[in-house]
């Protein structure tokens, strides 16, 4: 099985943290051991990435080094990573004081070493991928320096994803500039080939709609055979999102992605418990309504699950959420 995860931030990392358990490559353990895997396993597992980021260590780098934002990108190397102890928190590590240094994590700066070093990003990936022994292909989305414009509900244009993400009013359209921004081959060959395709979860508009408004990249979803898979979020996010429910959400990759694609739906049916909902909601969010109807009629099949982790913040549980996409395979 060849599975294909579109996103970014913590929502796409921690779904590659659980297709990870899933991968195993052909050939590389005797046919008796296939039987360990309650679904069938992962042969290829690619991550595309979206490169937007403007804030914090990846948009100081961005700005001083005119390169690819790499924190999106670090948190899936990490997240693919075989080499889960001493390499990962290396690239983790996060420098909290020292001139120059602070708020930068290591892998980042490693990333922009190897970038300077190569004369490319993408050579930059396969050998920090070399390094960290990942079982999967990271794709940033398009090589080509992105911002993101928003149009909001009240009229005002925005520009950067930091200030996008802060902003407390509705979001009308999003926009990349430049517009036309071209996708990297190999994430469009992954497309492809894939048999899974999933979209989420993630922050809406700055880490999944920005993917699909890269040059050809939403028509290619729309024209693979693979299963298009939307993961929905747990909770809304202040202003960008609030008030939307699962299916306003998938109305909102459609709008901007100008195609209908989504085959199926996973949505949580666990209910947040009401200690950190009522933190949540001093914040400006509460728990996305998933309205089943609605999402069945823009011909989307919904499959409920506990998605939450356990923990005090609301988090996707990686493994529940690696085993829902898989068992799709045994829906068609």
């Amino acid at each position: 099985m060849r599975v294909v995860a579109i996103g970014g931030g913590t929502g796409l990392s921690t779904l590659l943290r659980g297709l990870r358990e899933h991968v195993h490559p052909l050939g590389s353990e005797p046919a008796s051991e296939a039987g360990k895997y309650d679904e069938p396993p992962i042969t290829a597992l690619g991550a595309i990435v979206t490169v937007t980021d403007d804030g914090g260590s990846s948009g100081r780098l961005r700005r001083e080094f005119r390169m690819i934002p790499p924190g999106d990108v670090r948190r899936c190397l990490v997240a693919l990573s075989q080499e889960e102890d001493m390499l990962s928190k290396l690239f983790e590590y996060r420098f909290r004081a020292g001139k120059g240094l602070r708020g930068h994590s290591l892998g980042n700066l490693l990333l922009t070493a190897l970038t300077k070093i190569t004369g490319d990003f993408g050579r930059a990936l396969e050998v920090a991928s070399k390094v960290l022994a990942t079982c999967g292909h990271i794709y940033p989305a398009t090589l080509e320096l992105v911002r993101l414009r928003a149009e909001l509900a009240n009229g005002r244009i925005v520009t950067g994803e930091t200030r996008i993400s802060r902003s407390t009013s509705r979001i009308k359209r999003l926009m990349l500039l430049p517009a036309g921004c071209r996708p990297v081959p190999e994430a469009i060959r992954a497309i492809d080939r894939a048999d899974i395709i999933t979209l989420g979860p993630g922050s809406l508009y700055t880490s999944i709609i920005p993917n699909v408004l890269v040059r050809g990249m939403a028509r290619r979803i729309a024209a693979s055979p693979a299963i298009k898979v939307y993961i929905g979020n747990l909770m809304t996010q202040p202003g960008e999102t609030s008030g939307m429910t699962s299916a306003e959400h998938i109305r909102a990759i459609y709008d901007h992605a100008g195609w209908s694609f989504f085959d199926y739906a996973i949505l949580n049916d666990a209910k947040v418990s009401r200690g950190l909902l009522k933190r949540y909601r001093a914040e400006g969010s509460t728990q996305v309504e998933s309205d089943l109807g609605e999402v069945a009629r823009l011909g989307v099949k919904p499959v409920l699950q506990n998605l939450i982790a356990r923990g005090d913040v609301v988090r996707h549980n990686s493994e529940m959420v690696a085993r829902a996409v898989l068992s799709l395979r045994e829906h068609e």
